[in-house]
């Protein structure tokens, strides 16, 4: 009898747990209950990932690397981005210029030097957009094209000026230039538009301001007194009268600062665009960074005549508003 018994509470347990097992329903505790998303794997291998193996379930995550473009956010000044940035290139040389490049976007960088230095001499060899960055960090500094350019060469970079480009244009095809300039007019050759760039050299205007206080001091004198004598004709006459002076001292205290000008050199260029941009436009000073595509004759001009006037055709690349501040 009490075999009989035993064998109906197993067959009891076993129906229990086969209503369980196809209503789908947890019979146990139900904090381990959640959705299967099937295509989960899938996804993950795709994207060359591998889920966790089971046999470690404790093991935490790594820690996630700020975004890119929050990178420079974080610190006070770009001196201290440039450094945390530097550190990452004994990592990952990929996120070290990320992080670089968010250092000059989210903060005033106006480190060149730092920037040419030895620890990033190889990204600016080998990134495509390292120039764009240069051209950028330079706008920062005031856009003094023509006393950057010699830092630039200094290192062996790759980057000139428009005069060169013009006096040697075989040499220069090709080649990024960089320029600052201004649009003077805007024109359509089929779907991509061509801007006339006159380009602007930059000087200093020197003047007084006043600084402090001024002092300022009036004073008037008169003198009286009679004159007697013998004046010819009409005999002895006694004369009277005055004689009033003033003075005026005035001081105060001065600095002398200078004024940043821009003044056209007398190059001009044709720049081509890919699309039509509203904010390059005209009457604004722009650090243009653009690759030389070589002279073109101007409108009156025959190909094969020498003298004919020819205009440098660029096609730019970027634009950057410069400070209205120099760094030296």
């Amino acid at each position: 009898m009490s075999a009989f018994l035993k064998m109906t509470k197993v067959a009891a347990r076993s129906g229990a747990a086969l209503v369980c097992m196809v209503a789908a329903v947890g019979c146990g505790s139900s904090r381990h209950s959640h959705m299967v998303d099937e295509e989960s794997p899938r996804r993950l291998l795709a994207e060359g990932e591998r889920p966790a193996p089971a046999a470690r379930p404790e093991a935490s995550p790594e820690p996630s690397r700020p975004a890119e473009k929050a990178f420079g956010a974080r610190y006070a000044t770009p001196a201290q981005c440039e450094v945390a940035a530097r550190r990452l290139l004994a990592t990952s040389r990929d996120e070290a210029w990320a992080a670089l490049k968010s250092c000059v976007e989210r903060t005033h960088f106006t480190l060149l030097n730092a920037l040419l230095s030895d620890a990033w001499a190889e990204e600016l060899r080998v990134r495509p957009d390292a120039a764009q960055v240069i051209a950028q960090v330079v706008a920062q500094r005031g856009g003094s094209v023509e006393g950057e350019l010699p830092l630039l060469h200094a290192r062996k970079v790759p980057i000139f000026g428009l005069s060169a480009a013009i006096e040697q244009p075989d040499i220069y095809k090709g080649r990024y230039l960089l320029l600052r300039a201004q649009v003077a007019d805007v024109r359509s050759e089929g779907d991509k538009p061509t801007v006339w760039l006159v380009e602007q050299g930059l000087g200093s205007v020197a003047s007084e301001q006043p600084v402090g206080y001024s002092t300022q001091k009036d004073s008037v004198s008169v003198r009286s007194g009679t004159l007697g004598g013998d004046v010819g004709l009409l005999g002895r006459s006694n004369l009277g009268g005055q004689i009033a002076s003033s003075e005026r001292e005035l001081s105060s205290s001065t600095v002398r600062r200078f004024d940043n000008v821009s003044d056209e050199t007398g190059r001009e260029a044709l720049g081509r665009l890919r699309k039509a941009d509203p904010f390059f436009a005209p009457g604004k000073d722009f650090v243009v960074l653009a690759r030389f595509d070589g002279l073109r004759v101007t409108s009156g001009g025959e190909e094969d005549d020498e003298d004919a006037p020819r205009l440098p055709v660029l096609t730019i690349v970027g634009y950057y508003a410069p400070h209205p501040l120099i760094v030296y």
